[in-house]
């Protein structure tokens, strides 16, 4: 059997050295994109074009390798946003080389002359375009794949409805050809503009705006939100319970008693492409939480005015639940969460009470469920006349419990 070569093309031709071109003149099959292709004419091996459905070109690639010399061509890095992941995991590791380029991040803040590695990306390749907006809330550059669909101008009417006068577009069209062109531009000037395709943007937080957002952070301190004097979980128990909570990138996460959202808030730092539920019943507090989403650009959270457990029925299937309040209908919502969360599903709950503690703990048993308990104890410096005394805050018991997953 022949290791199939998957070469990252870079910008283009330019970009390939003697030794992967070497490999490409021995290969007897060479796989890549259109325009990938059309600079080997000459190439005397079948040359295949990569397009839908690419299941059958694996498949075709998997019969070709046992006996043929086979070549993937993918443009920028093959691993990152390439098909280099779906090769490795379709044709074994151990049955692939990896030939790494210039990826097209790389290059554009390369074209922009700014270091990109407190930069995240996001990419919009066949995605809704509203997967930008969690990826918005760390306040920090910005690079998008778009694509037909999704253009610079369908992400400039998202950023000047949900986050006017915040962010700057760098529009990279065409990057690494002759016509290739670079412009900064703001989002409302964008939404008339037409562009070269194919492009990619770099979105670049504008803190001097006029709408500048605050910065979050695991943690963030209370004052930064709005919120009614000690209705806000507090920082530090607010860290632990999101460890607690162990969220991830595809997380369906429920935050039930929302309260101010702080929690839902932060969840944003690590769901960047699943989805946030902030449920809260209190119309004050929901105020207050459409203006904290507001202050740190996480304006994708979905809020719902729900008195629980009315209602639960109609929210998405979890994989996270966080619960915050429940008051007498606390069982019954514990039950509802754990009855609809996903197998390895998590619920982690903050209470204050004893009795409150007691009853979540034998709900969660019955449920077949095995708890886990911390106290969370935080005491402040305070200053004093003479030097500086901690002020304690009340003990916080953190309850998690994980779903069964299913054999």
């Amino acid at each position: 059997m022949q290791k199939v070569h998957i070469i990252g093309t870079g910008l283009g031709y330019a970009d390939l050295s003697p030794a992967r071109l070497k490999l490409i003149d021995q290969a007897q099959i060479l796989v890549g994109g259109k325009r990938q292709l059309s600079w080997f004419e000459l190439h005397p091996g079948l040359k295949i074009e990569i397009k839908p459905p690419v299941d059958d070109i694996i498949r075709n690639i998997q019969e070709w390798m046992n006996s043929r010399r086979v070549v993937v061509l993918t443009s920028g890095d093959p691993l990152f946003y390439g098909i280099g992941r779906r090769l490795i995991r379709d044709l074994g590791a151990d049955n692939v080389e990896i030939h790494p380029n210039m990826s097209v991040m790389s290059a554009a803040f390369a074209r922009i002359k700014h270091s990109w590695e407190d930069a995240a990306w996001v990419s919009l390749h066949a995605r809704p375009v509203h997967t930008l907006l969690p990826a918005l809330a760390g306040n920090r550059p910005l690079f998008v794949y778009t694509d037909g669909q999704n253009s610079p101008v369908k992400v400039a009417e998202i950023l000047e409805q949900y986050c006017p006068d915040r962010w700057r577009m760098c529009v990279l069209e065409r990057l690494g050809r002759d016509d290739e062109r670079v412009r900064w531009l703001d989002p409302a000037e964008a939404v008339g503009e037409s562009f070269l395709e194919p492009n990619a943007l770099i979105l670049q937080p504008d803190f001097e705006g006029r709408g500048a957002a605050h910065e979050l952070n695991l943690g963030t301190p209370d004052e930064h939100y709005v919120h009614q004097e000690g209705m806000i979980t507090k920082s530090e128990v607010r860290a632990v319970t999101l460890a607690r909570l162990g969220l991830n990138p595809e997380s369906v996460f429920w935050d039930l008693g929302s309260g101010s959202g702080a929690i839902a808030v932060e969840a944003c730092l690590f769901v960047t492409r699943g989805m946030v539920v902030a449920v809260e019943k209190n119309p004050d507090r929901l105020a207050q939480i459409r203006e904290n989403l507001l202050r740190f650009q996480t304006p994708h959270v979905k809020v719902l005015q729900l008195n629980l457990p009315e209602g639960m029925d109609d929210l998405p299937d979890p994989d996270r639940v966080f619960i915050g309040g429940g008051g007498p209908d606390l069982s019954e919502i514990i039950r509802i969460s754990a009855k609809r969360l996903i197998p390895g599903g998590r619920i982690v709950l903050n209470l204050v009470v004893l009795e409150t503690l007691n009853r979540a703990l034998e709900t969660i048993k019955e449920l077949g469920m095995k708890p886990e308990v911390v106290q969370v104890q935080i005491s402040r410096g305070q200053e004093m006349p003479g030097g500086i005394r901690l002020s304690a805050g009340n003990p916080v018991f953190i309850l998690s419990a994980s779903k069964k997953k299913d054999k």
